[in-house]
C-alpha cells in the first residue's frame, strides 16, 4: 500500500530524520507498508518510506522478494542519525528513507547519501555489511557475513532474486562496488 505521510509521521520525522536542508520535501516522500517473510518463517507487515518518484517500483520489488520467500529480518521505518553512536548493533533491519550523510566501515562521510532524497534501500543491514577493500566491516556483529561464499538466511548474493528485482526497476546493488562492497545498498544511481 501506498499512501501520503501521515500528520503523526510527519510530525516525527521533522527533526529526526528529516530536518531543514534535506533535499527532499516532506510532501515528495510516501509510507510504504510492505508485506515480508521474516526470519521467523512468519509473513510480517512493515512500514518504509521513499520518494513517491519511486514507490510503485518499490512496491513491485517486494512484492517479488516476498513472492521467492527471500527472508528480512526487520522492515524498519530509520531513526535519527547519529554519527558517534555506536556502530555494533546486533539489530539487522530494511529500510529507506533517511536524510543523512554516506557512512562507510570508516564511518561518515560529508556528501548525502541516496538515502536522504529516499532514493535508496538497505535490506537486512547485519547481513549483508559493508566490506570495505581491505575486508574491515565497521560492525563486529556482522563481520562473519563478510565471508560472502556462505550462503544463510537473508544474505544478498550476485544474481539472486533481491538483486535481480531491484535491477528490473533500474536500481544498482552497493555489492558490485569495486572500492569496497556495501552488499545492503540498493539506490537508484548506484552511489
Amino acid at each position: 500500500m501506498i499512501s501520503r505521510l501521515p500528520a503523526d509521521l510527519r510530525a516525527d520525522m521533522h527533526g529526526t530524520t528529516w530536518h531543514r536542508g534535506c533535499p527532499v520535501p516532506l510532501g515528495d516522500l510516501r509510507l510504504l507498508t510492505l508485506r515480508y517473510w521474516g526470519f521467523d518463517g512468519e509473513v510480517h507487515e512493515g512500514p518504509m518510506v521513499v520518494n513517491a518518484s519511486v514507490a510503485h517500483d518499490v512496491v513491485g520489488v517486494f512484492r517479488t522478494i516476498f513472492a521467492a520467500r527471500f527472508p528480512v529480518a526487520d522492515m524498519v521505518l530509520s531513526k535519527k542519525f547519529r554519527p558517534n553512536a555506536d556502530p555494533n548493533s546486533k539489530q539487522s533491519e530494511t529500510g529507506a528513507f533517511n536524510c543523512r550523510p554516506i557512512v562507510t566501515p570508516a564511518g561518515p562521510g560529508t556528501a548525502m547519501s541516496m538515502h536522504s532524497y529516499g532514493l535508496a534501500i538497505d535490506v537486512n543491514t547485519l547481513q549483508n555489511p559493508y566490506v570495505a577493500t581491505d575486508g574491515y566491516v565497521r560492525n563486529r556483529y556482522a563481520r562473519p557475513y563478510r565471508d560472502r561464499s556462505q550462503d544463510l538466511p537473508g544474505m544478498i548474493h550476485e544474481g539472486d532474486v533481491v538483486v535481480r528485482a531491484f535491477a528490473a526497476i533500474g536500481w544498482e546493488w552497493g555489492g558490485d562496488w569495486s572500492s569496497g562492497q556495501d552488499y545492503m545498498h540498493f539506490s537508484t544511481n548506484g552511489c
